[in-house]
């Protein structure tokens, strides 16, 4: 069985007023991410960990942000079209491994409902779907919370042959 592992890491800044999408849930907070996209920087973190897999580039590649047509756009469909590109070429998931740095607010509590959105996203069990939550001890730009990154692994195995 061939195998196949990508790594992926976004980050985008944080400001007042906008809205902080994560895992492709809203969470309330004064802080939001800013982007192109809706900013969710999980997911697309997890979009360049599918494509660097099999060496299919990055996010900004397949969905430009000076394309109009992502403007705004729910990163969940960005993962669910990366996920549809990776299915197409013979692989399936073998498991998915994350974690987010942000100094607040707390994502402990929804951590679960995150990993059921990517789980149902890409057709597999939840217990593939690993999501952890970091501060940097108020270091660097996540600790004086004017930024949020995220990294992803992820581990692909071509599909059987029926």
């Amino acid at each position: 069985m061939d195998i196949k592992i990508g790594y992926g890491y976004d980050v985008h800044r944080l400001e007042v007023g906008e809205e902080l999408w994560l895992g492709g849930i809203l969470l309330p907070h004064h802080k939001g991410a800013v982007g192109h996209s809706d900013a969710d920087v999980l997911l697309h973190a997890i979009c360049d960990a599918f494509l660097g897999a099999l060496a299919l580039r990055d996010i900004g590649f397949h969905f430009p942000d000076h394309d109009p047509a992502y403007k705004g756009i729910d990163s969940k469909k960005l993962l669910s079209e990366t996920w549809h590109k990776i299915e197409d070429l013979g692989w399936e998931l073998g498991n998915l491994d994350t974690t987010i740095c942000l100094q607040t607010p707390k994502v402990s509590n929804s951590i679960d409902a995150m990993r059921k959105v990517i789980a149902e996203i890409l057709h597999v069990e939840l217990d593939r779907i690993s999501i952890k939550a970091t501060t940097t001890e108020k270091l660097g730009f996540v600790g004086t919370q004017d930024g949020i990154s995220a990294h992803a692994v992820v581990l692909l195995k071509e599909r059987k042959k029926k």
